[in-house]
């Protein structure tokens, strides 16, 4: 299995939203593409799947050095190997894909987040950084385009985290700010024991619209001479979009299940606004 085609698999396997958004692409921008999200994909599961801080640490640290020999020319992961090939025509800056690493490492010191200010740091590392990263695949020519990018990555990663409440509650997560948790009188422990009630409700009625007023102002940047060069993102978004539309539909029961849409109707989704934004 050559560089290629490990990093495709990584992104299949992962049944994301994303990947959906990277088939209508151009051999090399998928290729590019596909290489960037199963970098993200392979630190992110060493946070997710490794249980001893000391070892995920261990893991993330190797990582660094990964994008280090990746910058230097002699990558020895798979992914690191199709990252180093796009890197002459790419510009993917090391700098970034580090910051992607230290966005990871907070999950491994820090499971609550006072306000949003402090959660605003983590997906921007997380997912803005990623957003940046990937309008350069994408390809623009005003640099505003770098503006939206930011702000979908961040509407992005807000939707994943009021999807996975309760699956981040199981890990002892909760990043749903502290001071907004006591502004709807919700208790951590409410969360962490899956208790609803209508301030619940209302918090996350409350986190939904900072995400769509994210998503709105993302695409009010996206100057129009660049919509086409990024659709993809705006693939992404559409499927993200449906799903916030899910959870609030289904009055945001994000504590005792974690809503998903079919492939069907992802798929779907993915055709429609490629031909629209066509």
């Amino acid at each position: 299995m050559n560089p290629d085609q490990y990093c495709q698999e990584k992104c299949a396997k992962s049944g994301s939203s994303f990947y959906y958004s990277f088939l209508f692409l151009p051999t090399e921008r998928r290729r590019a593409i596909m290489a960037l999200y199963a970098f993200c994909r392979e630190v992110d599961d060493v946070v997710d799947e490794c249980h001893d801080v000391s070892i995920a640490s261990t893991k993330l640290a190797w990582w660094r050095q990964e994008i280090e020999r990746v910058a230097d020319g002699q990558p020895q992961h798979p992914v690191g190997q199709a990252l180093k090939g796009l890197t002459k025509s790419i510009n993917l800056p090391k700098e970034q894909l580090l910051e992607i690493i230290d966005g990871m490492e907070m999950d491994l010191t820090q499971t609550r987040y006072l306000d949003f200010k402090g959660l605003s740091l983590y997906c921007y590392r997380v997912a803005s950084v990623v957003g940046l990263l990937a309008a350069e695949i994408f390809g623009y020519q005003d640099r505003q385009t770098q503006k939206y990018a930011h702000d979908l990555g961040m509407a992005f990663q807000l939707t994943n985290i009021i999807r996975d409440v309760g699956e981040d509650a199981r890990r002892g997560r909760i990043y749903l700010p502290i001071d907004e948790l006591q502004q709807f009188d919700v208790k951590a422990a409410d969360i962490l024991n899956a208790r609803y009630s209508d301030n619940f409700r209302r918090l996350m009625e409350f986190q939904i619209e900072r995400a769509e007023r994210y998503y709105e102002q993302a695409f009010a940047q996206l100057p129009a001479g660049d919509r086409r060069a990024q659709r993809p993102g705006l693939v992404m978004a559409a499927i993200y979009r449906a799903l916030l539309e899910e959870i609030h539909r289904d009055g945001c029961q994000v504590l005792t299940q974690r809503t998903s849409l079919t492939p069907l109707r992802k798929l779907w989704l993915a055709v429609k606004t490629w031909v629209k934004e066509g």
